[in-house]
């Protein structure tokens, strides 16, 4: 870090600040509505503060990635981490709060946390390859052994996740367990070795200013997205909702599949540039990442915020759909981690995912979903049981992790 109070990067493009002009601007209508107190048409009111969602996230990740210039490895590693599951959480804690005054939000605050999770994996982690092919003509990536913490945490955290639907809620044990998996996942990647931060577009014109300015600038744009993206969770749910009734939709399919789209869309924005540019295994670790938060801290917190708001400890229901939509998405994320058990994804491996995921979704009936849920569980099998060295490398992967906190305690 520079000692002077000069920014440490070269200056940034005009076209970064733009892009922050844009962000900003398409936040505007959502802020003037709240604080007004302007009801609109339920669809035009999804579509207006879900485009404001999308816009403060965007400016979370670039602030996010600024940020990286001023704070310490193990706070820069917490505040990215929260940073990537804001928007996610803001409407699904919505949801889990009002469940516990009305159940049938219950419904929603799973919807919201399954379509999320499928989302990541089947349209962000296969869009990668596709894109280093596209740029490159490279047809695999070869992810880094320091990757291995975040698929170690993934691979514990996704056999727990087979628990919840035997028990049909969510629980404050879930919440215990989770968070503790999040928590060893930071203190192995603290150990980590963390490579030279090169900022790129609007990140790198943030971090060009002089330093003062610099740090008024990621302040700023941390406090004002979380802020409009809590401001902006109940009315863009409660938008969806009454949307669905009013169409004749189901509302389950719209919580669940629009509203991830805009808390995701900024950071596979993100990720796709970097494999355009031909930084496959960057741009896949940092959507693995993002699935060993989603997976942890999101889920945690689901029983927490429902507890909170009942006012006593309990339990969030989950009824068949429920149970479905769940096992359906550990049996993807199984899926998932069997592909890249060997540090390798390929442009095949990718389609599959695609395919399968496009697949489950536009066949939304109980039959199918278990279906596609038992035929990811027997694919999975089926590549670890075909190649043995993937099984091996899972098992190196785990006790390298193991190793990593052993050494922490002592």
């Amino acid at each position: 870090m520079s000692g002077n109070n000069t920014g440490p990067y070269p200056p940034g493009s005009g076209r970064g600040w733009l892009w922050i002009a844009l962000a900003v601007a398409v936040t505007a209508p959502a802020l003037v509505l709240r604080l007004g107190q302007v009801h609109l048409d339920p669809i035009w009111q999804s579509a207006v503060f879900g485009l404001a969602i999308l816009g403060a996230a965007s400016l979370l990740a670039w602030a996010a990635e600024a940020a990286q210039t001023e704070i310490s490895q193990a706070l820069a590693l917490a505040v990215v981490a929260l940073v990537a599951v804001l928007p996610e959480y803001a409407v699904d804690l919505y949801f889990a709060i009002m469940a516990a005054r009305d159940p049938v939000y219950a419904h929603y605050a799973v919807a919201n946390m399954t379509g999320g999770n499928r989302l990541l994996i089947g349209v962000g982690w296969a869009l990668i390859p596709f894109l280093l092919w596209l740029s490159r003509r490279k047809a695999e990536i070869h992810l880094e052994k320091a990757q291995t913490t975040e698929i170690s945490i993934l691979i514990v955290a996704t056999l727990y996740s087979f628990v919840i639907p035997l028990k049909g809620n969510l629980s404050l044990v879930d919440t215990a367990v989770l968070f503790g998996l999040f928590g060893l996942y930071l203190v192995v990647s603290y150990r980590a070795k963390v490579e030279e931060f090169e900022p790129e577009g609007p990140s790198a014109s943030i971090c060009a200013l002089p330093r003062r300015w610099r740090r008024l600038t990621t302040v700023a744009l941390f406090l004002f997205p979380a802020a409009l993206i809590l401001l902006s969770a109940e009315p863009f749910a409660e938008g969806l909702i009454h949307s669905g009734k009013n169409l004749g939709i189901d509302e389950f399919l719209l919580v669940q599949w629009v509203a991830p789209l805009a808390s995701e869309s900024p950071e596979v924005v993100a990720v796709s540039i970097f494999a355009l540019r031909g930084a496959g295994a960057a741009a896949l670790g940092a959507l693995v990442s993002s699935k060993v938060n989603q997976w942890t801290l999101l889920i945690g917190a689901l029983p927490l915020a429902y507890s909170i708001s009942l006012g006593a400890v309990g339990a969030l229901p989950m009824d068949a759909r429920q149970v479905e939509e769940l096992f359906l998405t550990s049996a993807q994320t199984a899926f998932a981690i069997a592909l890249i058990a060997n540090l390798r994804f390929s442009l095949t491996e990718a389609a599959a995912l695609f395919v399968l995921f496009i697949g489950q979704l536009l066949l939304p009936f109980p039959a199918v979903r278990y279906g596609f849920a038992v035929f990811y569980l027997v694919a999975a099998l089926f590549i670890l049981g075909r190649d043995r060295g993937r099984i091996k490398e899972v098992g190196r992967m785990l006790i390298s992790t193991a190793r990593v906190l052993r050494n922490q305690k002592t």
